[in-house]
């Protein structure tokens, strides 16, 4: 009984934390200049962007101190905006509507099928006999396997989250470390998060490496009149990438290394087991043709077929189910996709709302007044740390850009940034900051509910790499733009 009296007073403490945040955000008078923004455009509404802004506080303390599981969070801060008129019941349910939601449930679903069908141990197993000698060594492995796909594949969900993620799944637990039994971090936590966090950098490399990555693109043309290229994107951005995604791997192996560090029996271990698993199987042969027509859509959908990556996803769930590789059964027992359905769902209709009604656009004006006056080098350092640091109130890096990168690019024009080079940092802090929360783009949630890494980590080495990559692509970057006649 004083157990669970205890477990109930923590409960409620950290409610109360979550609640009180969001009522002293609520208590402060509306600043006037949200009031003229608002007036502005009639979409938009001060008061009720204020409250919404209080609930999205809130429910950002409470998926911090977790009072409840974070659907249970999530139910309750769409019911508070409902109940206190700040959106409607459509609005407030849309983010379940929202496409990249179900690229991130189709990559669960995926993942459950190459690891029923075996094939994710199959090639599992195929690493290991490759790479297996050092856990630094498979690190690596993935994130050249990432760069290659990365210029063909604009949905890092699709890249990471559905190809990648489920093989470093089934490698994991070959050696036996699986967060169900509390071994994670015997290899799965350092490989799967050490490719994660590469998966930024290299996001940033390519102008076809990330859904957003277009979208910058048009916005650059219509803000400074400049048509950005593939290869002009690719060359700014090659020397700070490569040396990003070189040390990464190498900075968490020193703060967050694996237990199992030396591996030289894997490779004979290997070979002994998929010896055992016989020929691929008729399963292993399904998966792998669906496997092979998933990524295809990805990579040529778009353009041959006008079909996008959500679209593929669903495509490849319905081939899985209609030839056997999956049940329904199946689907409805994948508890942690659909509980990640729902906040997720929720943090990117908050992040859209939060655009829609005013504080957005409303920050951003801020942001452009607060540095008026200085020298363009400190004014536009400031805009760019702004910019990346308020993607803690983003689920998504497609809807950060469409909300904030138009109206900085000009504000850091306007200040006497040279026009390329501030479009192009822009653009590359547009993928960096993807790696802050574990809420922060649609494979953030996959990889995060796999359960390899604690939310806690996941916000502390967020942080720590975005300094690490603030100092790479502004420094090493700045002297290699710099000497690419770029400012």
């Amino acid at each position: 009984m004083l157990g669970e009296k205890k477990i109930t007073d923590s409960l409620w403490f950290t409610a109360g934390i979550s609640v009180l945040a969001g009522v002293i955000i609520f208590l402060i008078p509306i600043p006037q200049s949200l009031y003229e923004i608002a007036e502005a455009v009639p979409a938009r509404d001060a008061e009720r962007a204020w409250t919404l802004l209080a609930v999205f506080v809130a429910t950002i303390f409470a998926f911090v101190f977790k009072p409840w599981p974070m659907g249970t969070v999530s139910f309750i801060a769409i019911v508070v905006l409902v109940v206190t008129r700040t959106l409607g019941i459509g609005p407030a349910l849309s983010g379940f509507g929202n496409p990249i939601m179900w690229i991130v449930i189709s990559a669960f679903f995926i993942s459950r099928g190459v690891s029923k069908s075996k094939l994710g141990e199959r090639i599992a197993y195929f690493f290991m006999k490759v790479f297996g000698k050092k856990t630094l060594g498979l690190s690596y492995a993935f994130i050249a396997t990432n760069l290659v796909l990365a210029p063909a594949m604009s949905s890092i969900t699709a890249r990471m989250g559905g190809t990648i993620s489920p093989i470093i799944r089934a490698l994991s637990e070959v050696f036996g470390s699986k967060p169900e039994d509390g071994t994670e971090r015997k290899v799965g936590s350092f490989v799967m998060f050490s490719t994660f966090q590469s998966d930024m950098p290299i996001s940033a490399m390519f102008m076809t490496a990330m859904a957003g990555n277009p979208l910058i693109v048009q916005i650059v043309r219509d803000v400074i009149g400049h048509e950005l290229t593939w290869a002009q994107w690719t060359l700014a951005a090659l020397v700070p990438g490569l040396i990003t995604i070189a040390l990464i791997p190498l900075i968490l192996y020193k703060l967050y290394p694996p237990e199992i560090k030396e591996t030289p029996e894997a490779a004979e271990m290997a070979s002994k087991k998929m010896a055992e698993m016989g020929p691929v199987s008729i399963m292993e042969k399904k998966m792998i043709g669906i496997f092979v027509l998933v990524l295809f859509l990805w990579v040529f959908g778009p353009t041959m077929f006008g079909i996008d990556a959500t679209t593929a996803a669903l495509i490849g769930l319905c081939v899985m189910l209609v030839i056997g590789v999956l049940s329904f059964e199946d689907i409805k027992a994948e508890k942690v996709a659909w509980e990640t359905l729902v906040w997720f769902a929720t943090m990117v209709m908050m992040a859209t709302q939060l655009n829609t009604l005013g504080i957005i656009p409303w920050f951003s004006q801020i942001v452009g007044n607060s540095v008026a006056g200085l020298s363009w080098y400190i004014a536009f350092g400031i805009i760019a740390i702004v910019y990346f640091y308020s993607h803690y109130f983003f689920a998504s890096n497609v809807a950060h850009i469409a909300a904030m990168y138009g109206a900085l690019l000009g504000v850091s024009v306007a200040i006497g940034a040279p026009p390329l080079f501030a479009a192009l940092v822009l653009a590359y802090i547009s993928n960096l900051y993807g790696g802050l929360t574990h809420y922060s783009t649609g494979l953030t949630p996959v990889i995060y509910s796999m359960g390899f890494v604690t939310q806690r980590d996941w916000w502390s080495f967020g942080f720590l790499f975005s300094i690490v990559y603030l100092v790479i692509w502004l420094g090493i970057g700045g002297v290699w733009w710099r000497l690419l006649g770029l400012w």
